[in-house]
């Protein structure tokens, strides 16, 4: 199997994760993660999964400028409910990276590492995504939105034709490579304005 190499370009995070630590998973409890990490989760590389991996690294930078993010530490809200659009795809990658989940994750250890009921859906919050610091009550509201990176105009007719059963070899690779050209674009502006808000907020008490 090899990925596209503009995978290894995108911007790439290194948690603690000190359960990894405590069951020898990590000898340090670093992991690093990389959006070929997301991709092997969802199963394929598409918009929506670039832009929950670029949320999530953003996200985590903001909330942990001068530190490592703690893996298990992290409370993420969403504004849609699991089974609404692509949220379902996104909060995968999330909990990837954060190990944040609702009720089917790590029931921890004598209380310890318990990472259940730390994603929640249908908040009542502004943006997309919510990630907040369990430590410090720090949070940060994140959105995406990839229209300032529009695919190619032939990108949907030839998806329609190779639904459809109508389209050559040839049309199907040439719909594969104008897809993820769209999504190495993406990853390449992840700095550019209205890709990525971030919006700081009231830290918790």
């Amino acid at each position: 199997m090899t990925f596209p190499a503009f995978f290894a370009q995108a911007p790439r995070i290194t948690l603690h994760d000190p359960l990894a630590h405590l069951l020898g998973a990590s000898d340090d409890g670093l992991i690093e993660y990389g959006y070929d990490d997301a991709v092997r989760l969802a199963g394929h590389s598409c918009p929506t999964v670039a832009g929950a991996w670029l949320m999530t690294v953003r996200a985590l930078r903001v909330l942990y400028p001068d530190s490592l993010p703690q893996r298990g530490d992290i409370d993420v809200t969403f504004a849609d409910d699991a089974t609404s659009g692509v949220t379902g795809v996104i909060a995968q990658v999330v909990s990837l990276v954060t190990g944040a989940t609702t009720d089917t994750g790590f029931k921890g250890l004598a209380g310890q590492f318990d990472r259940r009921n730390l994603m929640h859906f249908g908040g009542d919050i502004p943006g997309e995504i919510v990630f907040a610091r369990r430590d410090t009550g720090d949070r940060a509201a994140l959105s995406f939105s990839a229209r300032s990176v529009p695919g190619a105009p032939a990108t949907m007719p030839l998806l329609q034709k190779i639904l459809a059963g109508q389209a050559s070899n040839t049309e199907q690779r040439e719909f594969a490579q104008l897809w993820q050209d769209r999504v190495r674009r993406i990853l390449e502006a992840s700095d550019q304005p209205g890709l990525v808000t971030v919006s700081p907020l009231p830290r918790l008490g």
